[in-house]
C-alpha cells in the first residue's frame, strides 16, 4: 500500500468532475486501499479519488470513533434527501479551515462496493454530512464554494499567506 499526494485548495484539478467506474478491477481495489491508508495517516473521515488525482467516482469514509469502519462507495447518487442541518466541516484539501455548511439531514444514496456488489445505505448525521461531502469532490466542488464569496476569498488569502510563510 502507499500514501497518496491529497492535492490542495484551490488546485484547479480538484474541480475535474469525476468519471463513472465502468468495472470494478484489482487495480480499483488497490486505489481504494491506498486510499484509506492516505485517509487513516491524514487523518481524515472521508478521501474522494479527486483529492489524490484520480478522477473516477470512488470514495472512501471511517467516521467510527475507533477508526475500523471503513466504507468503500463507487459511483455513489444521492438518490432522496430531507432535512436540512448545519455542521462544521473541514476537507484535507483545505487543510487548517473549518466552516458551517448547510446539507441535507437525512439522505439514501446508492453505490457499489470494493466488490463491484450494489447497496443502498440511508445515513443521517455525520455519515450523512460525509458522504454530501465526498460526493461533491466527485462533481468538482470543494465544501468551501458552499460558503459566500467574502469567506472563499478570506480563505484563499489565508491559503496563500499561509503558502507564503513555507517558502
Amino acid at each position: 500500500m502507499a500514501l497518496l499526494k491529497i492535492l490542495h485548495y484551490p488546485d484547479e484539478r480538484l474541480h475535474k468532475i469525476a468519471s463513472p467506474i465502468e468495472q470494478v478491477t484489482a487495480v480499483t481495489r488497490r486505489l481504494i486501499r491506498d486510499m484509506a491508508e492516505t485517509m487513516y495517516a491524514a487523518p481524515g473521515v472521508g478521501l474522494a479519488a479527486t483529492q489524490v488525482d484520480v478522477h473516477e467516482q470512488i470514495f472512501v469514509a471511517d467516521v467510527s470513533e475507533e477508526r475500523n469502519q471503513l466504507r468503500v462507495f463507487i459511483n455513489p447518487k444521492i438518490i432522496a434527501s430531507s432535512g436540512t442541518e448545519e455542521c462544521e466541516e473541514g476537507c484535507l484539501s483545505v487543510p487548517g479551515v473549518y466552516e458551517n455548511v448547510v446539507r441535507s439531514e437525512k439522505i439514501t444514496v446508492q453505490a457499489l462496493d470494493e466488490q463491484g456488489a450494489a447497496f443502498t445505505l440511508e445515513a443521517d448525521g455525520f455519515l450523512a454530512v460525509c458522504i454530501q461531502h465526498e460526493i461533491d469532490h466527485l462533481h468538482g466542488k470543494v465544501f468551501v464554494e458552499h460558503l459566500s464569496r467574502l469567506k472563499q476569498s478570506r480563505i484563499r488569502a489565508k491559503i496563500k499567506k499561509r503558502q507564503r510563510e513555507t517558502l
